[in-house]
């Protein structure tokens, strides 16, 4: 799951998975611990750890593939590292249509990604509500895996990727943005999926990073 994620982000110039940013400086925290079951878990504990780190490393933008309950301590400091310009995308999660809202994703200062596929529609496993901001490609994602080399991936995990690299790429080009910027400016520029404006299943619509650029705020002279 982290190779494939870190791979669509910045991948390798001449492999089979060249990724969005293949040239952008990648820093990977894991956050997780082998479970009873044999899965990977994580607390919030282990992400307040893991984000303090990026925090203390400068870091401005922040992918989060990962979903689980709400924890207002971590609601807390993703408040105040929003309020100081790091940019958090989140996973929407893959719990159904049904399911109740996801975190760290339903957190107000976090831009929530769900998957559609080739054809503009939903995944079906994709999480819905409100807080649901942005649309990007999640359904059969062709990016690393660490067994076959690569293949098709599916999921709201491998759709936040789309979002943070565009988020990089806006703050790249003007460093004085806000994250509240970042995230207007994404959600102006999408492109409009479903119901007129923002809705619980798309949010504003399937992301438009080219045109995102163009309305993110200009630097300051």
């Amino acid at each position: 799951h982290g190779t494939a994620v870190a791979a669509l982000l910045v991948g390798g110039a001449d492999s089979r998975t060249p990724g969005l940013l293949p040239h952008a400086r990648l820093i990977a925290v894991d956050a997780f611990h082998r479970g009873d079951r044999q899965d990977d878990r994580s607390d919030a504990y282990d992400l307040l750890r893991a984000l303090d780190l990026l925090s203390g490393r400068g870091v401005q933008v922040t992918n989060m593939s990962l979903s689980g309950p709400a924890n207002a301590l971590l609601e807390q400091f993703v408040r105040k590292l929003s309020e100081h310009g790091m940019v958090i995308v989140a996973a929407a999660g893959n719990g159904g249509p049904k399911a109740g809202p996801a975190y760290p994703a339903a957190y107000a200062d976090v831009i929530a990604v769900t998957a559609v596929d080739r054809m503009k529609r939903p995944y079906r496993r994709a999480g819905r509500g409100e807080h649901i901001d942005l649309a990007a490609p999640g359904v059969e994602v062709w990016t690393a895996a660490s067994v076959s080399g690569a293949r098709p991936k599916t999921g709201t995990s491998f759709a936040a990727p789309f979002v943070a690299a565009a988020a990089a790429l806006m703050k790249s080009a003007n460093r004085n943005a806000t994250a509240a910027d970042i995230h207007d400016a994404l959600g102006k520029s999408a492109e409009d999926l479903g119901a007129p404006g923002k809705d619980a299943v798309f949010g504003w619509g399937l992301l438009n990073a080219r045109a995102a650029c163009v309305v993110t705020p200009k630097k300051a002279m």
